[in-house]
């Protein structure tokens, strides 16, 4: 479980916009979090460095720092700012922009976790030696999610490569649909934020009580 720390999304709206990042991260780790992911991004997102850092600070997790890479000097940032992982969107960089900032990521002493959303993506991510790659279920231009893509995708990436799932998990029945498809581990935002008691849903998805 890769629990988010997310403020608001561009297709809801606020969803906890006065989040204490240090208080959130410590109720996913006591749930049974793998990982954090916390949204850095501020224009669209509401989140900041700062963020990153008090979440990374409270608890003994890893943390992905989820942002739009688009230049070198964002992959640094990410060092810089404590993240131990780097999202790399495939749809939002060229082929040479993906290999190189991959490149400068593994230099870094950082994962990247390499983000698509069709066939033709999960290629370009492959070109690349990606490990750790995810499947985004929602539609950067709709916003809608799609689960068939996810399930029909995840047989399609080789041995060895660490499967995720991210956006539109909505609880347990989504989880053990996603787990059967073959990824694994999930990246979960909105459900956990809006639940009341993220540390309770995280049990919820792990299916756990």
């Amino acid at each position: 479980m890769i629990s988010e720390v997310k403020r608001r999304s561009p297709s809801k709206g606020d969803l906890f916009a006065d989040l204490d990042p240090a208080v959130l991260a410590r109720q996913y780790e006591q749930g049974g979090a793998s990982c954090l992911s916390v949204l850095t991004d501020r224009t669209w997102f509401g989140g900041s460095g700062d963020d990153l850092r008090a979440a990374r600070a409270a608890t003994t997790l890893p943390t992905l720092r989820k942002d739009f890479t688009v230049d070198l000097r964002d992959v640094v940032d990410a060092r810089l700012m404590g993240a131990d992982c780097v999202l790399l969107i495939v749809a939002a960089l060229d082929v040479h922009e993906l290999s190189d900032f991959h490149q400068l990521a593994v230099e870094l002493g950082l994962d990247a976790l390499v983000e698509v959303h069709d066939e033709s993506e999960l290629d370009r991510a492959l070109t690349v030696d990606a490990a750790l790659i995810g499947v985004n279920q929602r539609d950067l231009i709709t916003f809608e999610v799609d689960q068939e893509r996810a399930v029909r995708m995840a047989p399609q990436m080789p041995t060895g490569v660490v499967r995720v799932a991210e956006s539109g998990v909505r609880g347990r029945s989504d989880a053990v649909i996603l787990h059967e498809a073959g990824y694994h581990a999930l990246l979960v935002g909105e459900t956990l934020v809006r639940s009341g008691d993220p540390t309770v849903e995280i049990r919820r998805l792990r299916g756990g009580s």
